[in-house]
């Protein structure tokens, strides 16, 4: 299996080198800042004192020279930076978290994943994962070649998204079900709720990659240079006046694919914070409205994604297994509400 079509989508295609090299056009709207300031915000895990240190050895060039960290950038300046990868801790420690298993066998189980778990150990997130809670309920789960630190897993979901997925038990499991997710047979099924009307079903698809101007976030792109291959198929299942609430299902699973197909079409997740969601898009400007919207983020304070359903044949049986689970009780009541809502305006 080629790497960068692994089943397992490795959330930095860069990890397993030592360096990390960017390059940075500045926008043209771009004041004037400092430059260590700037590429803070620009860069993933880019802590003050790991800017200084690459600044202070001449690892970042404005313009092709050396600057100081007191440089404002302008528009137009082209920022080439080459960073160290921080050290990570590789020692997994067991955690005795509670886990929600709707199934188990000898080689598999499926876990309802909460939304504000980490699915796996890394940078400034080593302890509270799902893995950590893995390692103390199962022992000698397996890992794939190349994902150190990450038993059992075959996929994961964002740390902010709750829903469904599958742990190996064992070698033959995790190698079954990475040639299940590489020949895009698994079936998975989320529930999103949109900003804005979408009119009609669809399907969204590009070549998904880091964003050239903020590297937390995933940009669709339509060329390969620039990203992997990924496919989303939509279907409206309600319309809620300036939302809707959809169901994806993903073809190909890459890292945010979601809520990054969702925003390139304009109908960002409902407050996703990263991709623009956490503000009010469409609607009224009356005060009583933007209210509504605020309470609806406070009881929904993360993207409106889930994991519902997940389906695969099973390595060792080779049954046919499908599993779905209820939406949390945030997403439920955000959703209510809504509909609620929606009910109001129509009988007023």
């Amino acid at each position: 299996m080629a790497e960068d079509e692994a089943a397992f989508d490795i959330e930095d295609n860069g990890e397993q080198d030592l360096f990390e090299h960017l390059r940075v056009v500045v926008d043209k709207g771009q004041t004037l800042l400092r430059i260590d300031k700037f590429l803070m915000h620009r860069v993933e895990n880019a802590s003050r004192n790991r800017v200084q240190n690459a600044i202070d050895a001449e690892n970042v060039l404005v313009n092709n020279r050396p600057i100081k960290a007191s440089y404002k950038v302008k528009p137009g300046d082209v920022i080439t930076v080459v960073l160290p990868h921080p050290p990570r801790d590789t020692e997994i420690y067991p955690e005795n978290i509670p886990l929600d298993i709707r199934y188990e066998d000898d080689d598999l189980l499926i876990v309802n994943k909460p939304a504000g778990m980490v699915v796996h150990p890394g940078y400034n997130n080593y302890t509270g994962t799902l893995v950590n809670a893995l390692v103390y309920h199962f022992s000698q789960l397996p890992q794939l070649p190349g994902n150190d630190g990450r038993p059992g897993l075959v996929h994961r979901i964002d740390k902010d998204t709750s829903g469904l997925l599958v742990i190996a038990k064992n070698e033959w499991t995790i190698t079954n079900l990475a040639k299940q997710f590489f020949d895009h047979t698994i079936q998975r099924k989320y529930i999103a709720l949109v900003w804005g009307d979408l009119l009609a079903d669809g399907i969204i698809s590009g070549y998904i990659g880091r964003s050239l101007k903020d590297r937390r976030v995933m940009s669709v792109y339509d060329h390969e240079d620039k990203g992997k291959w990924s496919v989303t198929h939509y279907k409206v299942l309600e319309r809620l006046g300036y939302v809707t609430l959809i169901e994806c299902q993903l073809e190909t699973g890459r890292t945010h694919q979601i809520r990054a197909h969702m925003q390139s079409i304009g109908h960002p997740l409902f407050n996703d914070a990263l991709y623009g969601g956490d503000k009010i898009l469409k609607g009224t400007v009356f005060t009583k409205y933007k209210q509504f919207v605020d309470n609806c983020f406070t009881l929904l304070p993360r993207q409106a994604l889930h994991a519902r359903s997940l389906g695969f044949t099973h390595p060792k049986t080779k049954e046919l297994l499908y599993f779905e689970c209820d939406l949390p009780a945030d997403f439920a009541m955000c959703l209510d509400k809504w509909k609620s809502y929606v009910q109001y305006e129509r009988n007023k």
